[in-house]
This record gives C-alpha cells, structure tokens and sequence, in this order.
C-alpha cells in the first residue's frame, strides 16, 4: 500500500506539493510511507485550505467529517461546515455532450428552451433552468465531465491512507478504514443522481401527510423519472429565494411578516422533528441554500441529496436523551450515550457520567429558551468522543441538521423559543413509541405475546422445577476479562513450580557437594548444577521476553 500511495503519478505529486506547501508534516510522514504516530491535524484554517486545494474529492470529505463531531473537536466541525469546492465553471458546450448522451430521445425533441448559463455550480454537477416542450419550468442538474475519474483515483488514495492510520490507537479507536468506505459510499452514492431523485421522492412522499403542520405549506420538488440518469437529474422548477436572503429582511420586498416568520420557522420546526422522530428519514443538510422561500409565500426544501436514517431504538433514545439535556439530569446522559454506543469496550462510566455532570452544570442558571440545544448536542457527542465511545454515524447527521435547523430559525425568526415548539409535541412522540401507529395493531401484538406467554410459561415452570429435585440444575456464567486472568495465574504457577525445580537441583547439589564426592557423584554435582544453570537461565530470558519483569 505505500508503493501504491508512493508512485510517481501526477495527481500524488499534485496532493504532495499542497500538503508540503501548507506544511502539514504528519500527512507529509504518512504520503511518503514513514511513521504513523497519533495523528496530529493541522489547525482548522489550514486543513480548510488543503481540502479546499485538493479539489471536489476532499471539500466532501470535509463536508462528511463536519458531520462527525464524535470524531472531530467543535472548531473543526465549524470550520468545515460550510466547506465549499473553488471550481471554475464547465462551458455548456461541453455540458451539452453529457445532456445528449442522457436523454432517451434527441435534445430538441424534449426541451422548449435552456437557459445555457448554470443557475449554479457545484463540485459534482451544475445546475440550468429549461422548459420541456409541454410548457413545464424544470431544473436540470448534470454532471461535472470527468468527474468519476477523479472520484475514483482520490477515493483510492483516501483509502489506503485509511488503512495506513488505521495501524495506530486513533485509528483502531475510531475505526478509520470503516469511515474511510463510508465517505466513499457517501460519495459514490452522490454520483447516482437516481438516488437522490429516490430520496427526493421518499421525503415528498412522507412530508404530504402531517398531523403536526399544514402539509400543502411546505414543497419538495417533484422528479421527472423519464428523464433522470445517473448523471442527469431533472425536477420541478421552483420560484423563489433562499431563505435567508437580503431580499427577505423586514422592510425590503416580498418580506415576509412577523407573523409569518413565526409560522414558516414552527412549520419548518415540526416538518424536520417529523421527519427525525416519526418517518426516521430526514434531509440531513438543511443549511439555509437549500430552503426556499417562494414566491407563493410557501416554503420549500431542495437538493436532497444527503440524507439520514435513523431505526425506531435510536428515535426513542434520542427523545429520551433530549429530555435527559432539558432535566439538566448527567446520569441519564451517560446510560443513553451507552444505549446508543457502537464501542466494543465498555467506558469508564465514573468519569463519563462526571463529564456529562461538568458539561451539564454549565446551563444550570441558563433559562431553557436560551439553551442552544444543538450546540450542546455536539458538546454531548465531544464528550462521548473524550471518553473513546463510538456513537453510530447517522448521529452525526442528526446533530448536523439539528444544528442547520436551529441556526436558520434562529436566524430567520429570533424570537423562536425551540423548547415550546418541541412541548406540544412530546405527549404524541411518546403515545406513538409506546402505541405504535396504530394502536389497534399494537394491542394484538400484546395479546399474541401474552398468548404465547401463557401457553409456554407452564412448560417452562415446569422444566425448571424438574431440574430442581433431581440437582441437575447448572448456572452458565461468564465473567469478561476472566481467560486472561485465567492465563496470567497459570503462567505464575509455572514460572513458581519452575523455579522451585531449579532451586532444589542447586540445593541437591550443594548437598552432594559438602562430602567426599566419588569420581561418580563428581559428575552427578556437575550435570545437577549445569542443569540447573541451564534451567534458571532459560526461566529468566523467558521472563525478560515477556516483558513482565516488574
């Protein structure tokens, strides 16, 4: 593998002249095949500006780890939050050979008019406003030329990396090959626009039905299926503005009114707390770009291709550990932070439990509409990275989005106090979790439990009562960390027993030693003591070996 990172291509000149330039001297060590130590990361400017020079690859590398504050410390995530890729735009001329290829029938034939210049541009694709021939206003999203090329040789590189760290305690703690597939899945799921024209209709789909908001209020793009591809994505076009534009402030056009403020941050409030504690799929990168606010004075969510998915166990924690930050309550932090832990060794709970005291006691004279609670989930998950607890990647989304929503509500309506938008909603979190979504269905579940509790319980009483009287009765446990207690005890009565053997050959000989010795006991003193020199010399190069001297 360091061959392979080590050939004399023009892309690893390219990396080494950027990392050697901003003078990270760890990578430089681990590019040029030497030592891999502890990591040691450059400081958060300086590994923006190397992501940022290494091209699309690594701004989405950046952008996967600001989404990892289980891995990475706060000034970090915030430095690559808002990571961006400097690419210069592709001439439509170029872009046109990509649309054509596409499309199932000539470019003509399907669209009225294209707008030639990208309403915008990204690292993997830009995006240009047509109309289809029918009359439809549509976006069209097309893939950068060439850029699988890169994906493929720079994900190659980040992987054997990967492998190279993973030799140290960082490494095997954090698991980095793991993380390295993931950003590569990651990213090659990007490069496959159905997918995202998947997810996009998955989250329009859950989102037209609510209990919580007026569904007709908020928009997601509706997919045109017929003429998506892996590199081309075309949509529902959507008049608007982000949502946080200058255009939209008090006193200018088209602004919005306080009232109405209200309503689109409770609306977009509800809409996500749907998607992460009902549906369990959510738009993971809710940054003010991607929300729209229309000119039909609804609002929308676009460019849904990173997504996060979270399993009923980890909604229900999550509820129970956002109640657990409110009660200010560091115990039960630290049992959820367990629950919801991937690590294969269990943490020191004393100290865990007295970092989530520590951290917690900072907000005690803090009023809770004045708690930033995505800002002390983050701090949550540092401290499960503090104490080496692996927290599962999809959290990281969750703390992301948390932290994008609440940033741009924030923003956009100041006066929002996110704790009674979350009150009304708890009793039907938890009547759901407990109930299901149908209670009706849940209530059969039980009694077909309970059934077969019954119809199996007696059997079983009565198998144990058996094994009673007749004494046959046997408790399997197993204590962790018992073999080796079991192989160190062991390799102490040996080395005892071994030194006992080797004392009394001295002492036997010692013995024979003090008479008149026969030529024939001569030789025997002399095999006993050489025995015995032998013996002891062995059990202390054994012992020396071990490196258990103490």
């Amino acid at each position: 593998m360091v061959i392979a990172l080590t050939q004399n291509t023009s892309r690893q000149r390219e990396i080494l002249e950027i990392v050697f330039s901003n003078g990270w001297d760890y990578m430089r060590g681990v590019l040029a095949g030497g030592k891999t130590d502890e990591p040691q990361l450059p400081t958060p400017a300086v590994l923006r500006n190397i992501l940022v020079e290494l091209g699309p690859v690594y701004v989405k590398l950046g952008q996967l780890l600001s989404t990892r504050p289980d891995l990475l410390p706060p000034q970090y995530i915030e430095a690559l939050t808002a990571l961006q890729a400097k690419v210069p735009t592709v001439p439509w001329s170029v872009v046109e050979v990509t649309v054509r290829q596409e499309l199932p029938q000539p470019i003509e034939k399907i669209f009225a008019e294209i707008d030639t210049q990208p309403v915008a541009a990204g690292s993997i694709a830009q995006i240009y406003r047509g109309t289809l021939n029918d009359g439809r206003n549509i976006a069209m999203k097309v893939q950068r030329p060439g850029i699988d090329t890169v994906v493929k040789q720079d994900a190659a590189l980040i992987r054997g990396v990967a492998e190279l760290v993973s030799g140290t305690d960082f490494g095997k703690d954090y698991d980095i090959v793991a993380l390295a597939d993931e950003f590569i899945n990651a990213i090659n799921a990007e490069l496959d626009f159905t997918k995202e024209a998947d997810y996009t209709q998955t989250l329009r789909r859950n989102l037209s039905e609510s209990k919580w908001f007026e569904p007709q209020q908020l928009v997601v793009p509706e997919i045109y299926p017929e003429l998506t591809t892996r590199k081309l994505l075309v949509m529902e076009w959507l008049d608007g503005k982000p949502i946080l534009d200058q255009e939209l402030r008090p006193g200018q056009p088209r602004s919005p009114s306080e009232k109405r403020r209200s309503e689109i941050a409770t609306l977009l409030f509800r809409a996500f707390f749907q998607q992460i504690f009902i549906d369990g799929f959510f738009h993971a990168d809710p940054h003010p770009g991607n929300i729209f606010y229309l000119q039909s004075d609804r609002v929308a969510l676009i460019d849904c291709g990173m997504v996060g998915r979270l399993d009923p166990r980890s909604q229900q924690i999550l509820v129970e550990m956002l109640l657990a930050m409110v009660d200010l309550d560091a115990q039960r932090c630290s049992q959820l932070a367990i629950e919801l832990s991937e690590s294969p060794q269990p943490p020191n709970m004393a100290r865990l439990e007295a970092d989530y005291e520590r951290l917690l006691r900072k907000y005690y004279d803090t009023s809770l509409a004045q708690i930033n609670f995505s800002e002390a989930f983050y701090e949550v998950l540092q401290v499960a990275r503090e104490n080496k607890v692996m927290m599962p990647a999809n959290l990281g989304l969750f703390a992301k989005s948390l932290a994008n929503l609440e940033g741009v509500a924030r923003s956009f309506y100041p006066q929002i106090n996110l704790l009674e938008e979350f009150k009304p909603l708890i009793t039907d979190l938890f009547s759901r979790q407990l109930l299901g979504e149908s209670p009706l269905q849940s209530a059969l579940r039980v009694a077909l439990d309970l059934k077969a509790l019954s119809l199996q319980g007696p059997r079983q009483i009565e198998v144990l009562l058996n094994r009673l009287s007749s004494e046959t009765l046997q408790w399997n446990l197993r204590i962790q960390g018992l073999d080796n207690l079991r192989r160190s005890l062991d390799d102490s009565a040996n080395r005892l027993s071994f030194s006992i053997v080797v004392g009394s050959l001295i002492v036997g000989a010692a013995i024979l030693a003090t008479g008149s010795p026969s030529p024939q006991f001569s030789i025997l003193i002399t095999v006993l003591f050489a025995a015995a020199s032998f013996l002891g010399l062995w059990l202390i190069v054994s012992i020396l070996r071990s490196g258990r001297l103490r």
